[in-house]
């Protein structure tokens, strides 16, 4: 089954840290754009981040910037999402896909994201 398996998240303080970790089953990294995902209650999925295939540009919402780093590590397999001074508004379920082709990781809605995985709960609170 092709599918990533996202673990690392947990309870954390506001401005904590934590680092996620999405790994590949039954596929090559090397041949995909990553992203990384949220949905919180009530809310629709958002693109939180994203790692380009070749080049390994990233691109991050605006609310992340200078917080979150998106870092791939195509030997293990394996894509992680850094997390540096959470808030609140964090809190979600994360989730992390994969897009095939030479599209841009940015560029593309994120239905275009496949193998997706069951998501990893990230609560911050006090």
């Amino acid at each position: 089954q092709l599918q990533f398996v996202e673990s690392g998240g947990g309870l954390v303080q506001p401005g904590g840290s934590l680092k996620l970790s999405c790994v590949a089953s039954g596929f090559t990294l090397d041949d995909y754009a990553i992203g990384w995902f949220r949905q919180a209650p009530g809310k629709e999925r958002e693109r939180v981040s994203c790692i380009g295939r070749t080049t390994g540009s990233t691109k991050y919402v605006d609310s992340v910037k200078g917080r979150f780093t998106i870092l791939r590590d195509n030997a293990k397999n394996t894509v992680y999402l850094q997390m540096n001074s959470l808030k609140p508004e964090d809190t979600a379920v994360y989730y992390c896909a994969a897009l095939s082709g030479f599209r841009l990781c940015a560029q593309v809605g994120i239905n275009d994201y496949e193998y997706w995985g069951q998501g990893t709960q990230v609560t911050v609170s006090s």
